[in-house]
């Protein structure tokens, strides 16, 4: 017999893949998108509405607007606060001073005569609501000042508006 040339084999390549770079990739992406989805969480402020019932459960006494304090803010750190609604306050306006003798004295006291009115009466509530106006001439240091004090006197509900009534206006009138 003679020699018959053999079959020349291909030599076969490994069929096996390297995943390490993968597996690697893969980590960078996980880790990546948990971090934009933390910093893509929205930034929320603790909103609390009135009660449905909030009409039926302020009337008379030391409810409804009786139950709000308005605080204007003028210019050169002035500061004007009233009662219930400025046609016909419960305490006329009258201007004061920031601090411990000033608004937030005038701030704890009425919002302790209001809790215990309704507590007298079976209804807890809230206190009172303060409604706190910024004019274009107040400065930034006394609103964040007005801030503080809402959290000093422990007054859960307050409100920042910028619409004032000519009368207001008239009240944070430089004389």
């Amino acid at each position: 017999m003679k020699n018959l040339p053999q079959k020349v084999r291909s030599k076969k390549l490994s069929s096996r893949v390297d995943l390490t770079a993968m597996v690697s990739v893969s980590f960078l992406l996980i880790i990546f998108f948990m971090v934009t989805v933390e910093l893509r969480k929205q930034k929320i402020i603790d909103l609390s509405l009135p009660d449905r019932d909030f009409t039926d459960r302020w009337h008379g006494g030391c409810g409804g607007e009786n139950g709000s304090v308005t605080i204007l803010l003028g210019e050169n750190n002035k500061l004007v606060s009233y009662t219930g609604l400025l046609q016909v306050p419960l305490v006329p306006p009258r201007e004061t001073i920031y601090g411990e003798n000033g608004i937030r004295k005038e701030l704890y006291t009425r919002n302790k005569e209001v809790l215990e009115y309704s507590a007298a009466r079976g209804r807890p509530g809230k206190g009172i609501t303060v409604i706190i106006k910024p004019s274009k001439k107040c400065n930034y240091k006394n609103l964040v000042d007005i801030l503080d004090e809402m959290a000093i006197a422990k007054i859960e509900t307050y409100a920042i508006v910028n619409d004032f009534t000519p009368e207001e206006s008239e009240l944070l009138a430089v004389k």
